[in-house]
């Protein structure tokens, strides 16, 4: 199971460089629809997301930089993850993930980031986002994302699931929740107050539809647990199917139990209904199987006595008919 989970991240604006090269230009105009001329784009490097321990102690692993690089491409920038169509200010036209020589990670690893190029097209709307963004006034974004996994970095389990806490050292080693397998990548937007003490890393789960299995298994670790409406559907469905699973049972051993003592009445007479009912009380459905064998064995067709009405009523019958005997 492996467990989706949304994420964004802030990070920074940088590199102003605000007129794209003739290949970025190429890569732009495949997203308008007409051909626009440098002057016309203002374009501006972003750092998405990168490799190193945030403040909630978690991590992209390199491998899901490199996927999100190819699915943060052409995704759009808007203002405070506001999804409508008037509030869609950039595009990102290019991805790249990029290592920073010398510097390291705090766990000691080589840091990687995310950088996007992104452009603005240069319209009297845009200026103040475009002068914003030269003086400084825009310098974060926040980026949002799916991730199938949070692994361990200890274990390298589900941490939902496994008994290490993300922030402690093991044998010197920091857990921390590390963001595997990419699978969507939604879109990028610029924040107003980022230096906030959670500003840097700012999370929400959003859970897949979870395999009963790994519910029932949540359920067990944690006292107390959140389900989705998803999972209580499921988790409903599945008692229910307990419920019924449960009378079919019920049904069966009435059956089986029925059974074994009509056939102990036929093999073992002397011992009373009342002893053989108090002995399969206590017997298990699979125990009961096995008497009822034993004891079809036991008596075997050949052997099973007429019914006593059966046998009087062929003799009366018989001696009546006598005196017509000819």
């Amino acid at each position: 199971m492996n467990n989706r989970k949304t994420v964004t991240k802030d990070a920074r604006i940088g590199g102003f460089t605000s007129r794209p090269t003739d290949e970025e230009l190429k890569l732009i105009n495949a997203y308008t629809r007409r051909e626009l001329s440098a002057e016309e784009v203002y374009a501006f490097t972003v750092v998405l997301c990168d490799n190193d321990v945030d403040r909630d102690n978690e991590r992209f692993t390199v491998e899901a930089l490199f996927e999100l690089e190819k699915l943060f491409v052409g995704k759009t920038g808007i203002f405070d993850h506001d999804p409508s169509a008037k509030n869609q200010t950039a595009r990102i036209f290019a991805c790249s993930v990029e290592s920073v020589g010398g510097k390291k990670t705090v766990t000691g690893d080589d840091y990687f980031c995310l950088k996007a190029r992104a452009y603005i097209p240069v319209s009297p709307d845009t200026a103040g986002v475009i002068t914003a963004i030269d003086s400084g006034i825009i310098k974060e974004v926040s980026v949002g994302c799916a991730v199938g996994k949070t692994a361990c970095s200890i274990c390298g389990e589900d941490i939902n699931y496994c008994s290490h806490k993300k922030g402690e050292s093991y044998g010197g080693k920091l857990c921390c929740g590390e963001l595997r397998d990419p699978v969507d990548a939604y879109e990028w937007s610029f924040v107003a107050v980022p230096s906030q003490r959670r500003a840097g890393v700012t999370k929400s789960v959003n859970r897949k539809e979870g395999k009963m299995e790994d519910i029932l298994k949540r359920i067990e670790k944690a006292g107390g647990i959140t389900l989705g409406d998803a999972e209580c559907a499921k988790l409903k469905e599945y008692i229910e199917n307990l419920k019924s699973s449960a009378k079919d049972g019920v049904y069966y051993r009435d059956s089986l139990t029925c059974e074994v003592l009509r056939l102990s009445a036929a093999v073992q007479p002397e011992i009373s209904r009342d002893t053989v009912e108090c002995i399969t009380k206590n017997l298990s459905v699979a125990q009961l199987g096995e008497l009822r064998t034993a004891f079809e064995n036991k008596l075997g067709e050949s052997v099973m006595p007429k019914p006593q009405l059966f046998s009087q009523k062929n003799k009366t019958n018989a001696d009546s008919n006598k005196e017509f005997s000819i």
